[in-house]
């Protein structure tokens, strides 16, 4: 058993190692080609649009770890940033609060569906998605809804700490470092990953699957909830039309980061690294327009973004494969 556990922790180990050289390869790139890649606000900008990512990342993380999908991420931060512009005029506290709990609850939903009604992750969270997207339609009328920007609430998703690290970003670190103890240091964190590998397994044992399972369908909620806070501080209002492919964008920083699809395995700090190597991507891709060498469109980037996470599934599940029969 302790070789095992230690082959797996180097296995897992080499994973991040992997991520992280890619994502440094990036950056040299960046700072070799584009001559304000390095500047403090590029790298600002950059961190506090894609905190919203990393943080849905992580939430999907865990979800995944436990065998299931949450496809409702996107919508539900969509449905958030328009619950904290409605609040914000009662100050900043008020409307995170609000975005978080709207969050919460989509979660907790999502949990009672899969863990109590017994309905497949992929249809209950697909439903959510759905009720989400048509809930933060009717509720803002298919309009922005502004923010009140006299309250201060727009402070979380503008401003920087030294003017160089994001409020948003820093609140992601947070929230990322409480997660990996929770999944790494506590009880709950390896029943969700017996969970992911036999939930059969994890009842026969006496561990608390459902509980651990709800717990990770909450934590979803949530990330999307702050992430929809942190979308309606950035851009100054609700977005109801945002978070279509959000889902998707956290499922492929989930598998770059090495976590089965199939559950049972996974690693938060490979997550975030994945998720701001893919955002890294797209940085540069937008400074390569800027040199008039190509003009992609943010449909094709779309277009990358899918064919991406076709290859990086196609190579994780040939390695499934190998293992399984070698």
């Amino acid at each position: 058993m302790t070789t095992v556990s230690w082959r797996q922790r180097l296995a897992d180990n080499g994973q991040a190692t992997g991520v992280c050289v890619i994502l440094l390869a990036l950056v040299c790139l960046g700072l070799i080609r584009y001559d304000n890649f390095g500047s403090a606000y590029n790298l600002s900008s950059f961190l506090n649009y894609n905190a919203m990512f990393v943080l849905i990342s992580l939430g999907m993380c865990l979800v995944i770890i436990t065998g299931g999908i949450d496809l409702s991420v996107g919508t539900v931060a969509a449905l958030s940033s328009v619950t904290a512009a409605y609040v914000s005029p009662y100050g900043l506290v008020p409307a995170l609060l609000a975005g978080l709990a709207t969050g919460l609850a989509a979660g907790l939903v999502n949990a009672v569906m899969i863990t109590r009604l017994h309905i497949p992750p992929f249809i209950a969270t697909l439903a959510s998605l759905l009720a989400a997207k048509g809930t933060a339609l009717i509720i803002s009328g298919n309009q922005t809804v502004p923010v009140d920007w006299a309250s201060g609430f727009t402070r979380l998703g503008m401003e920087s700490i030294g003017g160089l690290l994001p409020w948003s970003f820093a609140i992601t670190l947070v929230v990322g470092a409480g997660l990996w103890w929770l999944l790494e240091q506590r009880p709950i964190g390896r029943t969700m990953l017996a969970v992911g590998d036999n939930e059969e397994a994890a009842h026969l044992m006496g561990l608390p699957a459902r509980k651990a399972k709800t717990l990770a369908y909450l934590i979803s909620g949530g990330c999307a909830g702050l992430a929809g806070v942190f979308l309606a501080s950035g851009f100054g209002a609700g977005q109801p039309l945002e978070g279509l492919g959000w889902e998707l964008t956290a499922i492929a920083a989930v598998v770059v980061g090495g976590t089965l699809l199939t559950g049972g395995k996974g690693s938060l700090v490979a997550t975030l690294i994945g998720a701001l190597m893919l955002g890294l991507i797209f940085n540069l891709l937008n400074f390569e327009n800027g040199l008039g060498t190509f003009n992609l469109s943010a449909y094709w980037q779309m277009v990358i973004r899918g064919a991406f996470l076709f290859v990086v599934i196609a190579i994780q599940v040939q390695i499934t494969r190998t293992r399984n029969t070698g």
